[in-house]
C-alpha cells in the first residue's frame, strides 16, 4: 500500500512544477552572518522606485551572487534562505552545483561525501568550521589517513551558510591546494527574534522498498544584547544496491601466466586436461582471452542513522559580539553484503594429485567456450571451477564534537579586534567481518549476454544444498581513525584612507594550529578462524540458510536469486567483529599516529578606489606558516624483523604570496583576476605508511615516505563576470595550477627478501608446499618521492538567471547551469605495452550542473541534473601490463523537489533524489584500441541503487 501511495503521489507533485499560481511572496531577513548588509535586487519589471523582494530558493540564490559579487578573489556561497531553511539535505551535494566542484559519493548509502576541486584529487581541499580547520572521515574512508572532509556526516539544517574559495587569500587556512570551504553554523542574532522552526519527513526508497523517518528542529531567540540557539536533527536511510562484480578486472591465461605476474591477477587455465575441448579455437586464442577476476553477483542493504545537535549563546551590542558555538553529530552506518560467484583469480593446475578446487588443482578446464570478437571476452562452460558465497557484515560508526569560542571587539570606528578558540574531535571506527563458503569442482556456464549488469549462471550443482559446501573461511578486520584538532586565532582590522579618494582595510594576524591523525588497525582473523575450526563444517552447514538475508535483490534473469549463506543473527553471535578483533590482534605495520603543529602569522589589506570611472579592487598579502611534524608509528627491527616502536620528526616552513583584483568595466560587466601560491601536505598514510603488501594476490608492495615535502603550486585565475540583469549572472573563467614537488609513485622491480615482511604476507599462491616464498621472487615496489612539475589547466563557465520579465504564471521561473572542463592530468603517466602514451584524467575531465526552478505564490519546485565524465580509477593508476585503462564510468543524477505553502507557517514537500536511478560502474578499456572500449562489456562493477523520494512538512511556529 505504501508503494501505491508513493507512486501515486509522486508523479503527481514533480506534474505540479508547473502549475500556476497567484498568492504573492513574503520577504525575508537577511542574514547576519554576511560580512555587508545585502540590499534586496529590483525585479528588472519593476519600476525603479520600487524594491521586491523574494523568497525560497530564488532568495538563497540571490544572496548567494550578491557574496559573489561583493568578493575580491574568487569566491561562491551557498545561502540559507532562512535560518534552518538550507537548500539541499547534503551540504556535499549543494556544492557540486558550484562550477569546478565534482561530488564524490559515498558507495554504499549514495549520499554525497566528498569533493574534488578543478581536477585535483579530494584530499587537495581544506575545510573549515567558522573558520577553524575541521576533519572528519565515515564509511569506506576510515582507515585510509588521506585528509580531507566526509560532508555525510553532517546535516545541512545545522548549517547557515557555505563560502567556497578558489583563490588564494593570506587569511585563510593554508593547505587547501584546490580550494578553501568554510562551513558556517548559525547564530541568534542571523535572525533577531524568537524562530522555531521544524521539519518532518518519511524517506522511501524504491529499491530497498523501506520507509524511515527524518526530523528537525531549531529554537533562536534574543534578549536584548543576549541570543541563544540550539537544534537537533535525525535522519535515517535504507539502500539496498545490487549489481554485477568483477572485483579488480580481467585478464588472460596468457598475460597471468608470466613472471612477474602482468595484469589485474594471476590465472592458467587448464589446457592439459584431458576433458579440455577448444572447439575451433586454438590454444592461443583461448589464452589471450579475458576472463573477469571474480565473476559474482553483489547485494547489499546499507542502513544508516545520523543525528547531530547545534548549539550557540551570543552576546552583541554595537562594539561587542562574542558567543559560543558548539556542533555535535553521530553517524551510524550498518552494511550487510551478499556475494556470490565464481572465483577466477588465482587459479592454475599443477599438481593433479592435489585435491580437486585446492591450490594446484583449481585450474578452469575449458570444455566448451566461446570468444566474442569485439570484446575478447571467454565464455561458456567450463570444468574444475570454485564457487564462494559470503556474508560480509560492517558497522561503521563517527562521533565528531566541535566547541568554539569567538570574540570581535570594535575598539574603534576604524579598528576591530577579534579572536577564536576552538577544540574539534571526530572519532571513527569499523568494524567487519566476511564469513564465505566453497563449492570445488563444479562443472559452469557463465554468459554476459547483452546485460552486463546481471549475466548469467548455472551449474547441475545445488547452490542451496548446505551439503555442497565445504572450505569454510572467516575475514575480520578492525580499524579506528581519530583526527583532534586544537585551533586558536587573533586578527586586527583596521579601515583607513589613501590619497586619490582610495580607501584601505588591513587585516593582520597570529594563528596555531595543532591536529593529530590516529590509525590503529587490528586483524582478528586467527582468532575467528581458531573459533570457526571449532564449530566444524558440518555446524557452519547447520547455520545456512538459502533465504536470503537481504529483501529485495535485483538479480535478474539469468542469476540464481539463492544460495546457501548465512543471516546475521548468527554471524554476530559467533563471529561479532567487536569480540574478535580485540587489542592484543593490533596491527602495528599498518597504525601509527602523526601530529602536525603550524604557527601562522598573514597580513593581508584591501584598497578600493577609482581608476577612470571604474572602480578597482585589490586584495594583497602573504602568509608565513612553520609546521613540525611529528610521527609514531612501528618499524620492524632486529634478526627476528619484529616490530619496534619507531619515532620520526620533520619540520618546513612556507611563505605564501596572494593577490587578488577585480574591476568594474562597467555598471555590469567585472573582470576579476588573483595570482597565488598554495601547498597541501602530503596524505600521513603515505607519509606514516610502512612497507606493506595490500593484495596477497599480487606480488606488489607499497612504502611510506616520511620525508615527503608539501606540494605546492602557484595559481592563476581570471574571469569575466557579467550581471546583465539583477538576480543573473553570466561568467568564464580561466585557470592555472602549476605544481612544483608534486608526490609522484615510483616503481621498481626488487626480491622479495629485501622488503623485510613475512611469507604470510603473501598468500598461497607465492608459496612452496612450506608455506615459503622465494626470497628472490620480483616484486614491484611503489614509493613516493617530491619530484618534477604538474601543470593542471582548464576553463568554467557559469549561468543563472530569474525569468522575471516573462508574463505571469511564468515569471516565477529561473535557471542555473555551470561547466567545467580540465585538461588531462594524472600524476603517472598511462603507457601502453606498446610504449604508446595516453591522455588521462585521474579526475573527470568535464562536469556540468543544470538546475531549472519555479517560485509562484505558494508553489515552489526544482529539478537538477548533476554529470561528472569518467575517470581513471584510483586503484589503478597505471598499466599492470594488460593493456586495459580502469575507469570510473561518468555519471549523472536527477534529482527534484517540490513544495506548497500551506500558509506562513506551513509547508508540504516533497523531495525526489536519483530519479535517473544512475547506474554506478567501472569498465575497462582496451589501450590498444584492438578489443572495443569496454564501457558496457569489460565491467569491473555495476550497480544501482534506486530512487529516494521524501515526503514531508516544514515550518515555523
Amino acid at each position: 500500500m505504501k508503494k501505491k501511495i508513493m507512486e501515486t503521489v509522486v508523479p503527481l507533485a514533480l506534474a505540479a512544477m508547473y502549475a500556476p499560481a497567484a498568492l504573492a511572496q513574503q520577504a525575508p531577513t537577511p542574514p547576519a552572518t554576511a560580512p555587508a548588509a545585502e540590499p534586496p535586487l529590483p525585479s528588472p519589471t519593476d519600476d525603479p522606485g520600487t524594491t521586491v523582494v523574494v523568497t525560497g530558493f530564488r532568495s538563497s540564490l540571490q544572496k548567494a551572487l550578491n557574496l559573489k559579487q561583493q568578493a575580491i578573489g574568487v569566491r561562491d556561497s551557498i545561502v540559507a534562505e532562512d535560518i534552518g531553511k538550507f537548500p539541499e539535505a547534503n551540504v556535499a551535494e549543494s556544492l557540486q552545483r558550484v562550477p569546478g566542484v565534482i561530488l564524490n559519493r559515498d558507495e554504499s548509502s549514495g549520499e554525497g561525501q566528498r569533493i574534488s576541486i578543478r581536477g585535483l584529487p579530494t584530499e587537495y581541499s581544506v575545510t573549515t568550521l567558522n573558520g577553524a580547520p575541521v576533519n572528519t572521515t565515515s564509511t569506506a574512508t576510515i582507515g585510509t589517513a588521506a585528509r580531507g572532509f566526509n560532508y555525510d556526516v553532517f546535516a545541512s539544517e545545522l548549517f547557515g551558510r557555505v563560502d567556497f574559495y578558489k583563490s588564494p587569500l593570506a587569511e585563510l587556512t593554508e593547505g587547501g591546494l584546490g580550494g578553501v570551504v568554510d562551513l558556517q553554523t548559525p547564530r541568534p542574532f542571523d535572525n533577531p527574534k524568537r524562530t522555531i522552526r521544524y521539519g518532518l519527513t518519511d524517506t522511501y526508497n524504491t529499491s530497498s522498498k523501506h520507509n524511515d523517518p527524518n526530523g528537525f528542529v531549531l529554537y533562536s531567540n534574543t534578549w536584548d544584547n543576549l541570543g541563544f540557539l540550539i537544534g537537533a536533527s535525525h535522519s535515517g536511510s535504507i539502500n539496498t544496491r545490487s549489481g554485477f562484480e568483477a572485483t579488480g578486472g580481467y585478464n588472460s591465461s596468457f598475460n597471468g601466466s608470466q613472471n612477474p605476474v602482468k595484469g589485474n591477477f594471476a590465472l592458467a587455465l587448464d589446457f592439459d586436461s584431458p576433458l579440455a575441448n577448444l572447439g575451433n579455437y586454438t590454444r592461443d586464442q583461448v589464452a589471450k582471452a579475458f576472463l573477469p577476476r571474480i565473476y559474482r553477483f553483489y547485494g547489499s542493504q546499507n542502513e544508516r542513522t545520523r543525528d547531530g545537535l547545534v548549539s550557540s549563546v551570543q552576546w552583541k551590542t554595537p562594539t561587542l559580539n562574542v558567543s559560543f558555538d558548539t556542533m555535535y553529530s553521530k553517524l551510524e552506518n550498518t552494511r550487510a553484503e551478499q556475494l556470490f560467484g565464481i572465483l577466477v583469480r588465482s587459479t592454475a593446475t599443477t599438481n593433479r594429485n592435489a585435491p580437486v578446487g585446492a591450490s594446484g588443482n583449481n585450474g578452469l578446464i575449458p570444455l566448451n567456450v566461446s570468444i566474442d570478437p569485439s570484446t575478447n571476452l571467454l565464455t561458456g562452460t567450463f570444468g574444475n571451477t570454485t564457487y564462494n558465497a559470503g556474508a560480509a557484515y560492517t558497522k561503521d560508526d563517527t562521533k565528531f564534537g566541535y566547541g568554539a569560542l569567538n570574540a570581535s571587539w570594535k575598539a574603534s570606528p576604524k579598528l576591530t579586534l577579534s579572536g577564536q578558540a576552538s577544540l574539534n574531535q571526530s572519532t571513527a571506527t569499523s568494524a567487519t567481518g566476511q564469513l564465505s563458503g566453497y563449492i570445488y569442482g563444479a562443472t559452469s556456464t557463465i554468459d554476459y549476454g547483452s546485460d552486463h549488469v546481471y549475466p548469467s549462471i548455472s551449474s547441475p550443482t545445488s547452490y542451496t544444498d548446505p551439503n555442497s559446501w565445504s572450505g569454510f573461511t572467516i575475514g575480520t578486520g578492525w580499524t579506528k581513525e581519530t583526527d583532534k584538532g586544537k585551533q586558536a586565532r587573533v586578527a586586527a582590522d583596521y579601515d583607513y584612507d589613501l590619497p586619490g579618494g582610495w580607501t584601505g582595510h588591513l587585516k593582520t594576524g597570529l594563528t596555531y594550529v595543532a591536529t593529530i591523525k590516529g590509525v590503529n588497525k587490528r586483524n582478528g582473523t586467527a582468532l575467528a578462524t581458531a573459533h570457526l575450526n571449532s564449530i566444524g563444517a558440518a555446524g557452519l552447514r547447520s547455520a545456512m540458510t538459502s533465504q536470503l538475508p537481504i529483501d529485495h535483490l535485483d538479480f535478474g534473469a539469468g542469476w540464481p536469486h539463492s544460495w546457501a549463506t548465512w543471516n546475521s543473527s548468527y554471524f554476530y553471535s559467533q563471529f561479532d567483529p567487536n569480540t574478535y578483533n580485540p587489542e592484543s590482534t593490533f596491527t602495528p605495520s599498518q597504525s601509527f599516529a602523526a601530529e602536525e603543529d603550524v604557527k601562522t602569522a598573514f597580513a593581508q589589506s584591501d584598497f578600493k578606489g577609482d581608476i577612470g570611472g571604474h572602480e578597482l579592487r585589490i586584495n594583497a598579502g602573504v602568509r608565513f606558516s612553520k609546521t613540525e611534524t611529528s610521527i609514531d608509528n612501528f618499524k620492524q627491527k632486529g634478526a627476528g624483523l619484529v616490530y619496534s616502536p619507531n619515532h620520526e620528526q620533520g619540520s618546513y616552513s612556507n611563505v605564501l604570496p596572494a593577490l587578488s583584483s577585480a574591476l568594474d568595466l562597467t555598471d555590469t560587466l567585472m573582470w576579476r583576476a588573483s595570482w597565488g601560491k598554495t601547498i597541501t601536505r602530503a596524505s600521513l598514510s603515505i607519509i606514516a605508511a610502512q612497507t606493506v603488501i595490500p593484495n596477497q594476490f599480487d606480488n606488489s608492495a607499497t612504502s611510506g615516505n616520511p620525508s615527503l615535502r608539501p606540494q605546492q603550486s602557484k595559481n592563476l585565475d581570471t574571469s569575466l563576470e557579467w550581471y546583465f540583469k539583477p538576480g543573473s549572472l553570466l561568467s568564464a573563467a580561466l585557470f592555472q595550477k602549476k605544481l612544483t614537488d608534486a608526490t609522484v609513485a615510483n616503481t621498481t622491480v626488487v626480491p622479495f627478501s629485501s622488503l623485510g615482511l613475512p611469507d604470510t604476507a603473501l598468500g598461497p599462491l607465492f608459496q612452496d608446499a612450506n608455506g615459503h616464498v622465494d626470497p628472490n621472487l620480483a616484486m614491484t615496489l611503489r614509493t613516493y618521492t617530491n619530484a618534477g612539475e604538474q601543470t593542471l589547466k582548464g576553463y568554467e563557465l557559469a549561468y543563472q538567471q530569474a525569468f522575471s520579465f516573462l508574463p505571469a504564471p511564468f515569471n516565477g521561473m529561473g535557471a542555473l547551469a555551470s561547466y567545467t572542463h580540465i585538461n588531462p592530468f594524472n600524476s603517472v603517466p598511462w603507457i601502453t605495452n606498446a610504449g604508446k602514451v595516453i591522455d588521462v584524467n585521474s579526475v573527470p575531465k568535464y562536469a556540468y550542473s543544470a538546475t531549472v526552478y519555479y517560485e509562484q505564490g505558494p508553489w515552489a519546485a526544482r529539478m537538477s541534473y548533476n554529470y561528472k565524465d569518467k575517470s581513471l580509477h584510483p586503484d589503478s593508476p597505471r598499466n599492470l601490463g594488460d593493456d586495459l585503462i580502469r575507469w570510473r564510468a561518468g555519471r549523472g543524477y536527477l534529482d527534484a523537489n517540490i513544495s506548497y505553502k500551506i500558509n506562513e507557517n506551513l509547508e508540504f514537500r516533497v523531495d525526489a533524489l536519483n530519479l535517473s536511478n544512475t547506474l554506478a560502474y567501472d569498465y575497462f578499456e582496451d589501450a590498444s584500441g584492438q578489443y572495443g572500449s569496454g564501457k558496457k562489456t569489460r565491467m569491473d562493477y555495476a550497480k544501482y541503487d534506486g530512487r529516494t523520494i521524501k515526503i514531508g512538512i516544514r515550518g515555523k511556529l
